[in-house]
């Protein structure tokens, strides 16, 4: 069959053993490159080149070292023969010439002379010294040594000033640098001639030449290894790409499989098929190298799905030259494959057509969409027999479908409902209802739209409307016109009981009334109660407490007074008069202070206490308040300790802030045991200030301190009921602080001590303050 629409007598298609992706180009031969040959098949010459490297850097290193040390030696030895040679020179000149010695014009000019010679150089020193080695002349004269010991100049050369000649050339000392130097001693050792030169000037040619090489062996050493690490990183990056093709080309095979999907290219002039080996695991064949004729890949092609030859002829003659098509093909185990086969012509104008396309398995859509179907006919034929009218919009409010139901409540015939009609097409078509309301949804936007309709005819219906998630609408009628008839009987009947009820709601709000006045009165009669009850408590302990206070300093006066009227005890000029008087005034100035005490609370309660606010620098105040109290302190060994900032200022009462600071004051110090402790301490917080008075004294029960600063009321314990007062001495000083807008807060523990802390605003009120009644 091949040979029908094929040409006869054509080649084997060579099986590629790699391909691209399909869709973008022709396969091609992946040839491995010949580098990954060469490193494969030659290894250890590979792993060898660095070492060779290394060894050859390493050979050509020590033989430029050899040469130059060598260089270095013969440099040494024609300076050192220069020098001998020189200084050997100059003193047969001087033995053959006895005036030379002496005549220092004539020696000068000896030693330019040998200076000049081509063998010397700049650098070099000649020098003719006397039988003292001092030297004569020297040359060059810019030396400055002449006149100068030798010896002294030339460090470590005494076997040269010793020996002459047989010493030879010795290294020496001079400024600090190393020379090479000569002596040669004249007969009879009356003169000696030197030849000197430093090692720096001997060996600079030698060390520029030792720069160079070294130079020329780095730059070339780089230049090996830069070559070295590009070959390396070439090669890596040569089977990084191969490493990474054949990954690719394993994922490419792997999603191909996982995703049932294959490759096939097909030569359509030699008639042979090539399949990717995904395109074997989904028909469940054995994976073979060898092209698939066209016979063996229409043989299990469903014939009723298409006609293969057909195609090809169709491809050939240029009329198409793309492939999109859903067939049929058998599995190994003998079911059929649906498969859906995408392909292209790559060239369409070369002599030789090529396809090449991707074929994926569609089987489990398409039975899908079979199941699809029929369950799409069950759904239709659930929705025409429902007693309910059913109708479907998409997202556009058109029609997608709708029972008979429908058509009959709305009166719309078949021609009208056609999918794809729109909605506001058929709603002017629709009979028109005779009312229509919309009922509210307690599941808010949410949950859809009701209506109430009632049609021409006089049925109701109650029409749902719901979105869905394609955003479309679905709306359901249900009729609803026997429930309306019984409502409106229920209506009727709720309208006379809703009367019955609103008579009886009239009836038990009138008593829920009274009943709540009778409460009411009655919380008022006992709060009053309790009221009264309280202020005749308080006064009977005010009455009782003041009954001694008051009685104790009036028997020290009438009693004492007594005694001075009868001089029992002799004229009145007798001291012990004078102790009756200082008691007498005692008490007498208490029970002033008791009764002013009770006279300021009947102020302060009356509404009669005003104030006048000024600006008080509080630090001088407190200095002066504290030194009042210091006097009782200092009797009962008690230590009052201050901390007030400098500059503290306030508007306030200054009598007022004077009387609560003495009556605080005095109660620490009253509670307070003897070799106590009292601290006072004021600070500025959130634009008030705060004023805390701290002791170390018996402290107050925890069930007592709830009825501090109540007026005439006292705390007794068995540290305090020795200690006479009125109990008014906290109430004044919360009620002045109440006054001025501040509070007093006291916190205590028994046995432990009491703080007490006042908080007056800073700030200048604008109005007179005056007690309230």
């Amino acid at each position: 069959m091949a040979d029908a629409w094929g040409a006869p007598g054509g080649t084997a298609f060579e099986r590629r053993e790699a391909r691209s992706d399909g869709l973008a180009g022709n396969a091609r031969l992946i040839a491995e490159p010949a580098y990954r040959r060469l490193l494969a098949a030659e290894p250890l010459l590979r792993r060898s080149i660095p070492a060779l490297i290394i060894i050859f850097l390493v050979v050509i290193a020590a033989l430029r070292f050899l040469s130059l040390m060598n260089e270095r030696d013969d440099v040494e030895r024609d300076a050192k023969a220069i020098l001998s040679l020189a200084a050997g020179q100059l003193a047969s000149s001087i033995s053959v010439d006895a005036n030379l010695g002496s005549t220092p014009g004539a020696t000068q000019d000896l030693l330019e002379g040998i200076s000049r010679q081509g063998a010397m150089g700049r650098s070099h020193v000649l020098a003719v010294t006397d039988s003292a080695f001092k030297i004569v002349a020297v040359s060059p004269q810019s030396t400055g040594w002449e006149g100068r010991s030798l010896d002294a100049i030339a460090q470590g050369g005494q076997p040269l000033f010793m020996f002459g000649d047989r010493a030879g050339v010795m290294e020496v000392r001079i400024g600090g640098q190393d020379w090479y130097a000569a002596v040669s001693l004249t007969n009879g050792r009356n003169s000696a001639a030197a030849a000197l030169v430093p090692q720096d000037a001997v060996f600079y040619t030698w060390r520029k030449t030792v720069s160079l090489n070294v130079t020329l062996f780095v730059l070339t050493a780089g230049v090996l290894i830069v070559i070295l690490y590009a070959y390396f990183g070439q090669a890596a990056r040569a089977q990084a790409a191969d490493r990474i093709y054949l990954e690719a080309h394993q994922r490419i095979d792997m999603a191909l499989v996982r995703g049932r999907c294959g490759l096939w290219d097909w030569d359509m002039v030699r008639g042979k098929m090539y399949w990717s080996r995904s395109m074997y695991d989904m028909l469940g064949y054995e994976p073979c190298d060898a092209m698939l004729s066209f016979g063996e890949v229409d043989e299990i092609i469903h014939p009723e799905d298409g006609d293969l030859f057909q195609l090809a002829n169709r491809i050939v003659a240029r009329e198409i030259d793309h492939i999109d098509q859903v067939f049929r093909m058998r599995h190994a185990d003998g079911q059929w494959v649906w498969m859906r086969a995408r392909a292209q012509v790559i060239d369409p104008e070369a002599p030789e057509i090529q396809l090449i396309g991707i074929a994926v398995d569609v089987t489990e859509q398409r039975h899908l969409a079979l199941r699809s179907e029929a369950a799409d006919l069950r759904l239709r034929t659930a929705i025409e027999n429902i007693n309910e009218s059913f109708v479907l919009w998409d997202s556009a409010q058109h029609l997608i479908m709708c029972n008979s139901k429908y058509q009959q409540d709305n009166g719309l015939s078949d021609r009208d409902v056609m999918p794809g009609a729109s909605r506001a097409v058929l709603e002017d078509r629709m009979l028109a209802f005779a009312s229509e309301r919309r009922l509210a949804n307690t599941n808010g936007q949410q949950g859809g739209v009701t209506f109430e309709r009632q049609l021409a005819d006089g049925r109701w219906l109650q029409v749902n409307e719901l979105r869905t998630r394609d955003g479309g609408t679905v709306s359901v009628g249900s009729d609803i016109t026997q429930i309306k008839l019984h409502q409106e009987k229920l209506v009727d009947s709720e309208r006379r009981l809703m009367a019955t009820i609103h008579d009886l709601s009239l009836a038990r709000r009138a008593e829920e009334e009274r009943s709540r006045e009778l409460v009411e009165l009655n919380r008022k009669y006992m709060k009053e109660t309790e009221r009264a009850e309280a202020a005749n408590r308080a006064k009977s302990e005010f009455l009782a407490n003041m009954s001694h206070e008051l009685r104790t300093p009036l028997n020290a006066i009438i009693g004492f007074s007594e005694l001075m009227e009868q001089a029992l005890f002799g004229p009145l000029g007798s001291p012990r008069y004078e102790e009756y008087a200082t008691d007498i005034n005692g008490s007498g100035k208490y029970l002033l202070g008791v009764i002013n005490d009770i006279l300021d609370m009947s102020k302060i309660e009356a509404g009669q206490f005003s104030m006048d606010q000024e600006e008080i620098d509080l630090c001088p105040l407190m200095r002066e308040t504290v030194r009042v109290i210091s006097l009782q302190a200092a009797e009962k060994s008690i230590t009052v300790e201050t901390r007030i900032p400098d500059s503290l200022t306030l508007f306030a009462d200054r009598r007022a802030i004077k009387q609560i600071i003495i009556n605080l004051l005095s109660n620490a110090v009253k509670f307070t045991g003897q070799g106590g402790r009292i601290a006072v301490r004021a600070r500025n917080t959130s634009s008030a200030l705060v004023l805390t008075i701290e002791d170390n004294g018996c402290g107050i029960p925890k069930e007592a301190l709830s009825k501090l600063g109540r007026p005439f009321e006292q705390v007794q314990n068995q540290f305090s009921k020795s200690h006479a007062g009125s109990g008014l001495g906290l109430a004044i000083s919360r009620s002045l602080a109440e006054l001025q807008g501040g509070a007093l807060k006291i916190r205590s523990t028994e046995g432990t001590g009491t703080i007490v802390s006042v908080r007056i605003p800073i700030k200048k009120s604008t109005q007179p303050v005056r007690a309230a009644a």
